[in-house]
């Protein structure tokens, strides 16, 4: 049978070899079963350290040029005159569906609590240097969501919820690097992503959509089960025909709203725990099996899940080579999370670790109903800031200390510009969270030896892994349940969990109005 013009081989090559072309290249030839291709690409790439470490690549090979790629901004028409459709939030599932919503050729009008990326910066530094937490411009809040300061990581497991590869791609023509569309686990870093962010902002509003910043919506009004119109905070009216909701995972605010006209929302499990910070380099030690990483190595990561008594214990969100930042929404509480810079060149590694939350637990703590997912989430963050000295300094111990319930001498070097402050996290963590994120981090110790050790920080707390209620949906049309023209979508209202698991929510919900329209 006669090859055709293009052949796809896997290869392995030593992480020394990983910038020579002409090396990868001539592996390629020699595994293809034709021998006269001029043209070749790298269609995946993804590290294997389970023994030497090594790169494990699947080559795309062909005998003619590869078709161009067609820019997103080149498909699009000016639709400044069409049909409106309203958004709320700027985050990846606010923008990918306004993006959508431009290629079906209606009109996307957003409104976004925060400010622009740039702009955003000011209170980042706000909260970093002085403690002072803006509710309304954060780490969550503004443009682009929790994912732009937060490490631009761009995974999911969420392959059916759309088309992974023409988010990358949409990505890469606003400017991100093209490696993220063959890296097994692409990353832009946080120092990076706002660029791309107001890249996408400037494609909106160039083909003739609206973004509004410093628009918090307070309020809805209803004519029977539709929304007629929006209000904002200066009591300005919007009249709409379809609005998403796509407000993030930590707007509490807009949960009240709804619940205050009757509009159904439900409690959902989530997860809460700690942020772990260990050296970098112990933990390149322990994947790499080198006592110095050697070039070309990334900073490695680990990813660990067990069950400890009956509930599932995992890390979340690493981040190698990172930093952990403040994550509070609100003055009166610490919450932290992690981020990396697109190098990942920090001497640190922290990571997430948590249990999940369910809801007959927290009922028997006497946190039911709706909204109990939530106060349970706000007293843990309330505690953790009224263990501390009134600043955004976070409670921590060593790992050693945190496991064995003992005070700690002297905390370790941390990323955490804010500082620790040495507290009894123990007793600070509801008793049965603290009781699983022991055990775990002694699993975790027995799997991997030298991650459980007296040279990591323990740092609480990490609460904000997804949102702790969700605003119900068909699963075909999208339409909220009794509302006919809301459309719920991304991490906020439950279906997301990431930049990209949001960003497909996004086109997704904006697929579904502009068929009905």
């Amino acid at each position: 049978m006669p090859f055709s013009n293009m052949e796809i081989v896997e290869i392995k090559i030593r992480p020394s070899d990983i910038g020579d072309d002409n090396h990868i290249f001539n592996l390629a030839k020699e595994k293809a079963k034709a021998k006269n291709y001029q043209y070749w690409r790298i269609d995946r790439k993804s590290l294997d350290a389970r023994k030497q470490p090594v790169y494990r690549l699947r080559i795309e090979l062909s005998k003619t040029k590869f078709p161009p790629h067609v820019q997103f901004q080149s498909q699009i028409k000016n639709i400044s005159h069409a049909k409106p459709i309203h958004i709320i939030g700027a985050g990846p599932a606010g923008y990918f569906a306004a993006l959508e919503i431009i290629k079906l050729g209606f009109r996307p009008i957003l409104f976004e609590r925060g400010k622009d990326v740039r702009e955003r910066r000011k209170d980042l530094r706000a909260i970093q240097q002085f403690g002072e937490v803006n509710p309304e411009s954060n780490y969550c809040f503004g443009e682009g969501g929790a994912g732009t300061y937060s490490d631009g990581k761009l995974y999911t497991r969420s392959h059916k919820r759309g088309n992974i590869q023409n988010i990358l791609e949409i990505l890469v023509d606003h400017g991100a690097k093209e490696s993220i569309l063959y890296d097994a686990h692409p990353h832009i870093g946080s120092n990076k992503l706002p660029k791309i962010i107001a890249a996408i902002r400037d494609t909106i509003i160039n083909a003739g959509g609206e973004i509004h910043f410093n628009t918090k919506i307070t309020d809805i009004n209803l004519d029977g089960n539709t929304i007629s119109s929006i209000v904002d905070q200066e009591n300005k009216v919007y009249a709409v025909q379809n609005l998403i909701l796509a407000t993030g995972h930590s707007a509490r605010d807009i949960f009240a709203v709804l619940h205050t006209h009757d509009i159904a929302i439900e409690a959902k499990p989530f997860a809460l725990g700690v942020r772990i910070e260990h050296p970098q380099h112990l933990i390149d030690k322990i994947q790499y099996g080198q006592q110095n990483r050697e070039d070309n190595l990334p900073a490695s990561s680990y990813r660990v899940v067990y069950q400890v008594r009956e509930r599932g214990v995992f890390s979340f969100c690493m981040c190698p080579g990172g930093l952990i930042v403040p994550a509070a929404t609100a003055p009166g509480e610490i919450v932290v999370n992690g981020m990396s810079l697109s190098k990942r060149d920090s001497p640190y590694a922290n990571s997430g670790f948590v249990t999940e939350i369910r809801l007959d637990e927290l009922a028997s703590l006497g946190y039911s109903g709706i909204f109990g997912p939530l106060h349970f989430q706000q007293e843990v963050e309330k505690t953790m800031f009224e263990a501390g000295d009134g600043s955004q300094k976070a409670p921590a111990l060593t790992m050693t200390d945190f496991v064995e319930k003992k005070s700690t001498s002297k905390l370790n070097p941390t990323s955490y510009i804010p500082g620790l402050i040495n507290a009894p996290l123990y007793d600070l963590l509801p008793k049965q969270v603290y009781n699983r994120i022991a055990r775990g981090l002694q699993l975790v110790g027995e799997k991997m030896p030298g991650l459980y050790t007296a040279e990591a920080n323990v740092v609480g707390v990490e609460s904000r892994t997804s949102c702790p209620i969700r605003i119900p949906r068909d699963k075909k049309t999208y339409k909220h349940t009794q509302i006919v023209n809301l459309y719920p979508c991304g991490e906020g209202a439950g279906y997301a969990g990431g930049i990209l698991s949001a960003a497909m929510d996004g086109q997704r919900v904006a697929q579904a109005i502009c068929e009905s329209l």
